[in-house]
């Protein structure tokens, strides 16, 4: 089982319109060797992967897969399924795979679905090497493969907050461009973009997020709002502390000024030596250290989405009860780190309790008298942990009193997305009523305790923030206008660029002769890939983008975007297109072609040459409007296309026509440089059909085609 080549399809390709790995597989002998001719295959593949009988395979039946193992498949269609499974198992879900053999005998392509490369490269070489071990009767351990998948998936892929705002966009319809190797992501495309860094946008201010680490700053301002806030101030040492603490009125909190997830925080403090204690616990964490009123309740995080409240959690402290047997270390494990809602991954909304690790927990029992090692009387309840377990949702629970205040303190500090620390005995009652107080606002704040909270339902906080962003009419992208053909692609990608340009966009264009912002040239070698494509709708100021796409692109990269506002084919001869990538007939060739027009939107529309059949049968898999260009009259399958109402691009009587149904429009005569010269008038032809389809006026569209710039452009 020899790979020949690895594909890393990054956008819509032949065989789907997410990414994929498409390896290119030679599995010599074993062709003459399916799954039901190898003595104790099917046994030791379903013992490593007994999950494999939730695969349907073409069968369309869980356990559709395993079906097909016992009457026999072959090795490709088994590390399809096997690789996918892999995946699963280390928590990246893909459902999607096809193993197709191609005209050499013995050599596959196997595809399967890529959320990352990394990870399912390694997926799939691990799961070539299971597939031999299966074959060849030789011992394999799958708990270290999947175990350093599932390492490679929490390294290499969007963390749960990031991939929720991700999911929430893509049901949307709106497309993302993951920008590095963490969560740093784009929304949308051109200039209709927003980014997100997990539970940050651009919308988040600088200034705003520096205010939010200012745990004093951010009272006083709250303060002066008539945001209930407990009354505090910044301390220097433990004497000083102790002073506050006398002057504000015993129970005290000692923090960090800039605490987070719990951490350094003590509450409920009623001694100078408890005081003292936590002051150096608070140090060790933070810049500073503050001293503030004790507020009697429990610790609520509210999350504040572009001005409204869009969930709410609660903390509850963490107890033990004693057996008179166990120490306190051993009923930890026992009683709290055994609760399955609890882990050091980041899916798990409670956190495991180490006492090794956790100076706040330690700081807990020594107020109480205890150690690890310590054996209290059966029956006691041991306090273990006061806070950092805000992770029980309460949305439908929060007054609308404290959810006004809550969106009034997010607003006074200006930020967007912010995460509202808040302490009260009832959250279903107004603040004024318990004295209850915000005690600190976060920017960026966590989103798993709202996605997968250790009780009550998860809430939509992804979907918030995408509609903070983007309005409901709004789906962040511009028009983008995919070419692909045979040949003058690159023709049709400057005069559509150009009329664009005149019509007042913003174009980035990449083709076989360049990557061009407007008038501007970036990059003069050829910029007909995937990479160039992302690099135009990266571009902020871009608010058209104009992409070419050859045979081979799609091929080798896919599509550098998801979906485009107009698909146009030039034209189409098989032939020129042969032998590369095993593409060796005209089905083949229209299989690949077909991509571009597969991705049109539904209010997009594909400009297809009406003059050429086989460009002209692609209609069909358009999800949007058709329109026919042609340099020819009176075509049988255009003129049917009229009839019902469709438009056409077409020639007549040396003048360029514009049909509509029964409507026709004269748009201009033709210059007499193009005269007689079919293919390069198709060219025209085809970008006349784009611009008019974006609702170009008639006016510039005449001027910019009557001018001898433009008549340059398809002469060259």
């Amino acid at each position: 089982m020899e790979f020949l080549k690895i594909l890393p399809l990054r956008g819509p390709n032949i065989w789907t319109y997410r990414p994929v790995l498409e390896v290119w597989l030679d599995i010599g002998e074993l062709e003459d060797s399916p799954s039901n001719t190898i003595p104790g295959f099917y046994e030791r593949l379903t013992a490593w992967l007994p999950t494999l009988i939730e695969h349907r395979c073409s069968v369309g039946e869980r356990g559709g897969f395993l079906k097909r193992l016992r009457d026999g498949t072959w090795p490709g269609h088994i590390l399809e399924h096997v690789a996918i499974e892999l995946q699963n198992l280390a928590g990246m879900q893909s459902g999607f795979g096809k193993a197709r053999e191609t005209s050499k005998r013995g050599v596959y392509k196997v595809v399967v679905r890529s959320r990352n490369e990394a990870v399912s490269r390694e997926a799939i070489h691990a799961a070539r090497d299971l597939v031999l071990c299966a074959i060849h009767d030789r011992p394999y351990e799958v708990a270290p493969v999947v175990a350093r998948l599932h390492e490679m998936v929490d390294a290499y892929c969007l963390g749960p907050s990031t991939a929720c705002i991700v999911d929430a966009a893509t049901d949307r319809d709106i497309p993302f461009i993951r920008l590095t190797e963490g969560n740093l992501v784009q929304l949308g495309y051109g200039a209709s973009q927003h980014r997100i860094w997990t539970a940050e946008t651009d919308k988040t201010g600088a200034i705003a997020e520096s205010i939010s680490k200012d745990k004093d700053l951010t009272k006083s301002l709250l303060h002066s709002c008539g945001v209930p806030v407990p009354e505090g101030r910044i301390v220097e040492s433990p004497a000083d502390a102790w002073e506050a603490a006398e002057d504000i009125g015993l129970p005290v909190v000692v923090k960090p000024s800039d605490a987070n997830h719990g951490r350094g925080v003590s509450t409920e403090l009623m001694t100078r030596e408890e005081v003292e204690a936590a002051f150096r616990l608070a140090e060790v964490e933070g810049s500073e250290v503050i001293v503030e009123r004790f507020v009697q309740g429990n610790e609520h995080r509210l999350l504040v989405v572009g001005g409204r409240l869009a969930a709410a959690v609660r903390g509850e402290s963490v107890w033990l009860v004693a057996d008179g047997k166990s120490s306190v270390g051993k009923l930890i494990e026992e009683q709290v780190n055994s609760d399955p809602r609890r882990g050091d991954a980041e899916e798990f909304p409670l956190d495991l309790i180490d006492l090794d690790s956790n100076p706040a927990a330690r700081f807990e029992l020594d107020r109480q008298g205890y150690t690890a090692e310590s054996v209290p009387p059966a029956g006691t309840r041991v306090l273990i942990q006061r806070n950092g377990n805000v992770a029980f949702d309460v949305t439908d629970l929060v007054h609308p009193d404290v959810a006004a205040t809550a969106e009034l303190a997010a607003r006074v500090i200006g930020l967007d997305i912010a995460g509202i620390d808040l302490v009260a005995s009832d959250i279903s009652r107004p603040l004024e009523e318990q004295r209850g107080a915000i005690v600190e606002i976060n920017a960026g704040p966590g989103l798993l305790m709202h996605l997968k909270p250790a009780s009550g339902k998860p809430r939509p906080v992804g979907r918030a923030i995408v509609d903070s962003l983007f309005s409901q009419n709004e789906n962040g992208r511009i028009p983008v206008i995919g070419i692909c053909g045979t040949h003058g692609m690159s023709k049709v990608a400057r005069l559509v660029s150009r009329l664009l340009k005149l019509a007042g966009f913003h174009v980035g264009c990449a083709s076989s002769e360049g990557l061009y912002f407007d008038k501007r040239i970036v990059d003069r070698k050829d910029c007909a890939n995937w990479a160039s494509a992302q690099k135009v709708l990266l571009n902020r100021s871009v608010n058209a983008a104009v992409i070419e796409n050859s045979l081979e692109t799609i091929l080798s990269e896919g599509l550098g975007y998801d979906r485009c506002q107009i698909g146009i084919v030039t034209n189409l001869e098989p032939d020129r297109h042969f032998g590369e990538y095993y593409i060796e007939t005209e089905d083949q060739v229209c299989n690949v072609v077909r991509t571009q027009i597969d991705v049109v939107l539904p209010d997009g529309v594909a400009i297809l040459n009406g003059a050429n059949p086989l460009v002209a049968d692609l209609a069909k898999y358009s999800d949007g409007e058709v329109i026919y260009f042609a340099a020819k009259d009176e075509l049988p399958l255009v003129q049917t296309h009229l009839e019902k109402g469709g438009r056409a691009v077409l020639v007549r009587n040396g003048s360029i026509v514009l049909c509509f149904a029964e409507k026709e429009t004269l748009l201009l005569k033709l210059p007499g440089a193009l005269a007689g010269n079919e293919t390069r008038l198709e060219y025209m032809l085809a970008a006349v059909a784009a611009t008019w389809s974006l609702g170009i006026q008639l006016d510039l569209l005449r001027a910019g085609i009557a001018d001898s710039e433009t008549t340059d452009v398809l002469l060259k």
